[in-house]
Formats: C-alpha cells, sequence, structure tokens
C-alpha cells in the first residue's frame, strides 16, 4: 500500500473506509481513557473521518496525519473552516482552532512533533497496512509518543484467504505481538459486525470481528 494507490483511491473517490458517522467506539470508550481537557491527540492516517471534530468538539487538540491532500482539504471544506497553511518540515500543515493536519508521510513524524501528544487514536491506519509495513508503522508509534500517553485501537479480524485488504484482517495474537512489548492492551470488546456490513459479505467471509483496545505507553 504504497502512497501511490492511496493517493489514486481518493483521487477517484473510492473511499469505501469513510464512515459517514463518528464511530459509535469512540464515543463509547474514549471517555474511560480519562485524558485531560486540552491534551493533544494523535490520529495516524486520518482521512478526513468525523472522528477528528468529535475529538475537536469534546474538547481535545487534534493532530491528524494524512498522506493525501485532497482529504485535508475536504475534511476543512465539508466542516466550513477555513485552514491556515503552512510548511512545516516534510509536511504542509492545515490549522482551523483545535485541528491540525499535518498532509505528508507518517514515518516523517518526529518525537519532537509529538512530545506533548496525551492520547492516541487509531481506527483505520493500522488495518490499511500489509504485514511488513504494519511492523514498521507500531515501531515508528512506539519510538515517537511519550510514555504514559493513552488510546484507543479498531482493528477488523477475518478470514484473510477470502478476501484481500484493505483493510487488513489483523488479529488479536498479532496486536499482542507487535504491541505488548510497549504498550499495555486491554480488549475492550470483540463484536461480530458481518451481518451489518453487506459489502463483506458479498466478498464471501463468513465472519467480521471488530476489536477495540485501550493501551497505554509503557
Amino acid at each position: 500500500m504504497h502512497e501511490d494507490f492511496w493517493q489514486a483511491r481518493w483521487t477517484r473517490n473510492e473511499i469505501g473506509f469513510h464512515q459517514t458517522e463518528v464511530n459509535p467506539y469512540l464515543s463509547r470508550h474514549w471517555p474511560t481513557l480519562g485524558l485531560a481537557p486540552g491534551s493533544r491527540v494523535l490520529v495516524p492516517l486520518c482521512g478526513k473521518t468525523l472522528d477528528l471534530a468529535w475529538l475537536a468538539g469534546e474538547g481535545f487538540a487534534v493532530l491528524g496525519v494524512e498522506l493525501a491532500e485532497k482529504a485535508v482539504r475536504d475534511f476543512f471544506a465539508e466542516h466550513q473552516l477555513s485552514p491556515q497553511i503552512a510548511q512545516q518540515g516534510a509536511f504542509t500543515v492545515y490549522r482551523a482552532g483545535p485541528v491540525e493536519i499535518r498532509c505528508g508521510d507518517f514515518f516523517a513524524l518526529t518525537a519532537a512533533d509529538v512530545t506533548d501528544c496525551r492520547g492516541l487514536y487509531d481506527r483505520a491506519a493500522l488495518i490499511a497496512l500489509p504485514p511488513e509495513m504494519r511492523e514498521r508503522y507500531v515501531a515508528h508509534l512506539s519510538a515517537i509518543l511519550p510514555p504514559g500517553c493513552r488510546g484507543l485501537l479498531v482493528t477488523l479480524d477475518y478470514d484473510q484467504a477470502r478476501m484481500d485488504g484493505p483493510p487488513f484482517a489483523v488479529p488479536d495474537h498479532e496486536v499482542q505481538r507487535l504491541l505488548a512489548a510497549d504498550w499495555q492492551l486491554h480488549l475492550l470488546e470483540a463484536p461480530d459486525v458481518l451481518r451489518e456490513n453487506w459489502k463483506f459479505l458479498q466478498r464471501g467471509l463468513d465472519r467480521l470481528e471488530e476489536r477495540v483496545y485501550r493501551l497505554e505507553r509503557r
């Protein structure tokens, strides 16, 4: 899943992964993290998710990172916001109120960029990446985020042999292998949501589990 793949998806508006409502796991479980009002929250591979606006509305400072400029521009346009735009290192930075989105390569993000981040929200990043990139992604997250950072991770699990990703299946044993050394993990819920996702039913899946984890950087 290299840059040209995602740029092409956004250009063709092939964004079935974009949710038209705030993710229910976010609104249900985020308050249990106990983050102080005003805390900064990192949202990797954020697209134009409504979850950014929800977090901002709950009083958090939001730092999204997104490769596709179209997604970034669409977010601000759809929320009727006029962002300030500036170049900062490897990123084009869009800011409006408590929302900042850095357009560029997530792997260019440094520890200095996120030193004040106390929260992490990953609904669509880990599952968007093939196995070798998941390894690199998690290693980078663990390297740059400060100890005590808390957040939510949402994954999918299904029979990968029945369907190609993205979104990719990331089973619990892989989540544990990738994250347990550097993060405390707690599984909050793991419903089978196949009946609610007809596109996945049509592709021949017999189960589709969403898993929601609470995370804390050791």
